[in-house]
């Protein structure tokens, strides 16, 4: 099959998922995230591939959703229920997937970018990446709620209350990824990990990853995701004068825009 939004290669055992936007830094349009499902399947139903890579072209790993204006705005809370549905539905094809996944993070991820870089079994960021859920600056919120799981209350308030973004050596030191390599070396250290998961019997890698998220599921990381996913949709229905503000820049002037105005408010 072919992809407009992502490349998706075979290297002997694995599958590497290549989010192929560079123009738009990788930012999760509808068309990519229906790529990624596909891929993912793809992947699936394949029993060579035992592991898998998710990569980026360009500067950015994922700037987050797309949040370009549309041609027909999102006006209901039905409007964001579909949307927040659409993002949560493909990382859980990752996260239940019977494959590992390996991020291998190369610059900005952000948003839903830092969301996909999380679901993944395994992260590792390029020593010049930098991560942040910028949400709430723009009157929004994170429709994918595993931060809280993955690196606990304090440094989840900190990011998503804050909306500040931190560098690799910060997001090693939180726990938000595993391993931090010098860029050159980022696809060699992702491929030697994605190896060494690939090595071990599959049937044992399958059942141990699902056991794993079982614990978490029956903790209520479902039950959060799915809270979660409720309030962004609210979230973005609600009345506010800097998402209004906002939204008003990147209809007139563009998104970039309207961007550098949110950055002169909160930095």
């Amino acid at each position: 099959m072919s992809y407009s939004t992502l490349l998706l290669a075979r290297d002997g055992a694995l599958g590497v998922i290549t989010l192929n936007r560079p123009e738009k830094m990788n930012s999760l349009s509808d068309q990519l995230l229906a790529d990624v499902r596909a891929a993912m399947d793809a992947l699936e139903r394949d029993e060579s591939v035992r592991a898998v890579i998710i990569t980026a072209t360009g500067k950015a790993f994922s700037a987050g959703f797309d949040i370009t204006p549309r041609e027909q705005p999102r006006t209901t809370v039905q409007d964001w229920r579909e949307h927040a549905k659409d993002g949560n539905e493909t990382w859980l094809r990752i996260w239940r997937s019977r494959l590992p996944v390996v991020a291998a993070v190369n610059g900005y991820c952000l948003g839903g970018g830092c969301d996909l870089s999380m679901t993944c079994d395994y992260t590792v960021a390029a020593d010049h990446a930098q991560f942040g859920e910028p949400e709430i600056e723009f009157c929004s919120a994170p429709p994918f709620l595993i931060m809280p799981w993955v690196i606990g209350m304090k440094h989840t308030k900190e990011l998503l209350l804050l909306g500040e973004r931190i560098d690799a050596a910060e997001a090693l030191r939180i726990g938000l990824v595993n391993r931090v390599v010098p860029a050159a070396d980022l696809m060699a250290e992702a491929r030697k990990v994605a190896l060494r998961m690939a090595r071990l019997p599959a049937i044992a890698m399958k059942q141990n990853k699902e056991a794993i998220n079982r614990a978490y599921d029956m903790r209520g990381l479902m039950a959060n995701i799915e809270y979660g996913q409720e309030m962004f949709c609210l979230t973005s229905m609600a009345p506010s004068p800097e998402g209004a503000a906002f939204r008003k820049v990147a209809r007139e002037e563009g998104l970039k825009a309207a961007i550098r105005w949110r950055d002169a408010q909160f930095r």
